[in-house]
């Protein structure tokens, strides 16, 4: 019996899946959208200025801006946080990290205090951030918010939310904090998670050059 012989090359590939009778476009490399996944403090003071002066929601936006950062929140963290996480007497927040994430108790600072002392007398409600109508803000609301606020701030790149968590990474390993501390505060189960921060910190180098 003779094995019979394909040829792989003239083997015709699937059609790619079509939406609404159209094929959409392949998703770009974050390298070729934006130089960068975390925000410098100069942008971060601008985004939230920006978020603060953006609609009626404005506290509130810059409030969630603020918190996402001093706090590394992934987007679904922010939208999920209630008022029985955050202890405005003790001044500590409590984080809930997804992805099997380290929970932990994070310090609250005069500055969120404030922000969130507002923020619960405007929104009474059990949700940190939420609607009109007392419900939780969605996730891809979240989204629509720091990309219009880094519009708003001339941020030469599309801004969106992950990326003030990458923020808070390379912000505390320039400040010179060591991988273990910001693991926990990230709340990373693995520390080579955390190393990409403290690889791209310049304060490694400060003392290759005396002048």
């Amino acid at each position: 019996m003779t094995a019979q012989i394909v040829d792989i090359t003239t083997r015709r590939k699937s059609p790619p899946t079509r939406v609404n009778g159209q094929v959409p476009p392949r998703r770009r490399r974050n390298a070729d959208v934006r130089p960068r996944e975390y925000l410098l403090p100069d942008e971060l003071e601008r985004l939230l200025k920006a978020a603060k002066s953006a609609g009626r929601h404005g506290h509130r936006d810059y409030t969630l801006v603020l918190l996402g950062f001093r706090h590394g929140l992934r987007v679904t963290e922010l939208a999920s946080l209630r008022w029985d996480m955050a202890d405005l007497k003790q001044a500590v927040l409590h984080v809930t990290r997804l992805k099997n994430g380290v929970a932990s108790n994070h310090p609250l600072r005069g500055t969120e205090l404030r922000a969130l002392r507002e923020l619960q007398r405007r929104y009474p409600g059990p949700y940190l951030f939420a609607t009109e109508r007392g419900g939780p803000i969605a996730s891809a609301t979240i989204r629509k918010i720091i990309a219009r606020a880094g519009k708003l701030a001339d941020i030469p790149f599309r801004v969106h939310p992950h990326m003030l968590r990458h923020s808070t990474g390379y912000y505390l390993a320039n400040k010179g904090f060591d991988a273990r501390a910001i693991q926990s505060y990230l709340g990373h189960r693995c520390i080579e998670h955390t190393v990409r921060y403290t690889e791209l910190s310049s304060d490694r180098f400060n003392r290759f050059w005396d002048d």
